[in-house]
């Protein structure tokens, strides 16, 4: 595919491999769509979302994601949310930081991975909102880790998992498995970052991303589970005329009914 773009005529041409062109308006929601999808591949290459922190801390998330998640969080309100993934730990903060601007001072964080750094480890239970947060390091699937977890679910909790570890197919289709019972009604178990399956062909990338991904995992998940729905949550608010996420997260969101 080729894409020309022409501001003097305000004018997106798309170029397809077989020769068929389209000639777009520049300013329109169809350009916007074809120009939104090439930058996620452009910025993804560059590492723009290893670019922010939260509160002191590494979150490497792309800022529209962050933005989304934050507006579920606000809509469902969890009392617990469970990610697999810690990395630096930004994100475990900035859910921190959303149940302290609630005023969910009960409100908790589990952080799972295989391997917490000890740097990391340091940083996180030395913030100003780690009375909020406990890790559990172990692989997400290993049933000793899915038990120490499942430990620290109480009856009553309203449940929201994250998944954002190992990103391969198999992987997150074992994390499915794993932690969808501990979702309550309403709310939502997400797989992340299936833009792999978009970033195949960019470098930096691996041929297999074309088919092995969490987006996968998730579509195969939802025709077994009829319990969950797949789909991104509404927004909220929209006063423009584009329907489409911005997003590393395409197809991730599964809502248990």
């Amino acid at each position: 595919m080729k894409i020309q773009i022409d501001t003097d005529r305000q004018e997106l041409i798309q170029t397809a491999a077989c020769g068929k062109e389209a000639r777009l308006p520049l300013y329109s929601p169809q350009a916007y769509e074809i120009i939104s999808d090439i930058w996620l591949k452009v910025e993804w290459s560059q590492k723009y979302s290893y670019t922010f922190t939260w509160l002191g801390r590494p979150l490497i998330q792309l800022p529209a994601d962050v933005i989304r998640i934050q507006e579920v969080i606000y809509q469902i309100k969890p009392t617990l949310i469970i990610e697999t993934g810690v990395a630096h730990g930004g994100s475990l903060i900035f859910y921190a930081s959303l149940f302290k601007a609630m005023g969910m001072e009960s409100g908790r964080i589990v952080g799972v991975d295989i391997e917490i750094r000890s740097k990391n480890r340091e940083a996180i239970e030395s913030h100003e909102l780690s009375s909020l947060i406990t890790l559990v390091e172990g692989n997400s699937i290993a049933t000793k880790t899915v038990n120490k977890v499942k430990a620290l679910v109480k009856p009553n909790d309203k449940v929201l998992v994250i998944l954002d570890s190992c990103h391969s197919k198999s992987h997150v289709a074992a994390e499915l498995e794993s932690y969808h019972r501990l979702v309550t009604s309403g709310s939502y178990i997400i797989a992340t970052d299936g833009c792999m399956k978009d970033l195949h062909d960019v470098p930096g990338g691996y041929p297999n991303w074309k088919y092995d991904h969490p987006t996968a995992a998730a579509a195969e998940f939802a025709k077994s589970h009829p319990e969950f729905e797949l789909g991104d949550p509404a927004w909220p608010f929209n006063e423009s005329k584009l329907i489409k996420n911005l997003t590393h997260w395409p197809g991730a969101f599964l809502q248990r009914k």
